[in-house]
């Protein structure tokens, strides 16, 4: 991925204001299913790309079934998830896999890396990512590439986790989308 934010929006009005910018890539988190015929078109036409946070879709069970509907269906860029099944399939069909992750205490750490191992994401989403220090810890572990998402509330922060070696940051904060659309 080529930008450095990942845009995020949680309903249309946001998703609308992503339409609009410079971004080529964005993530939709919350929607419901009857929303993603239309989220997907209205993408195309803008010529954006699409990655959708699997588990935060209402109406449809985050499993390996949905996601196979999902890539058929809709083309996705990529897919979110904190499920196996989920990247599994994902990678399986060819569209980018993400992993999620929480950086809860280090038991949840350890599980995770587990996970990892067996599914073998394309990306991982480390949460919160306001934690620079632990971004660079899971990236020299896995050796896989790291977006940084949540509590990133500046500028600043948002740099100290690119330099801890995150490759972007998903944020649904709009202030971010725009000091780093020129920087993209």
């Amino acid at each position: 991925m080529n930008q450095k934010i990942l845009p995020a929006a949680a309903d249309m009005k946001e998703f609308e204001r992503f339409l609009q910018s410079p971004y080529e890539i964005g993530i939709f988190l919350d929607m419901h299913i009857a929303q993603l015929k239309n989220i997907s078109l209205m993408a195309k036409q803008y010529g954006k790309k699409m990655i959708y946070h699997v588990d935060l879709i209402r109406g449809m069970k985050s499993d390996e079934y949905a996601t196979e509907y999902i890539c058929q269906q809709f083309k996705p860029f990529g897919l979110i998830s904190t499920k196996t099944t989920v990247i599994q399939k994902a990678k399986q069909k060819g569209v980018i896999a993400i992993q999620r992750i929480f950086l809860i205490d280090r038991h949840a750490l350890e599980k995770s890396y587990k996970l990892i191992e067996k599914t073998q994401p394309d990306y991982i989403e480390v949460l919160p990512g306001a934690m620079p220090w632990m971004i660079a810890e899971v990236k020299e572990r896995v050796k896989i590439p790291i977006l940084a998402g949540g509590l990133i509330r500046t500028a600043k922060e948002a740099q100290s986790a690119l330099e801890a070696g995150a490759e972007a940051i998903t944020t649904s904060k709009r202030e971010l989308w725009d000091i780093f659309a020129n920087k993209n």
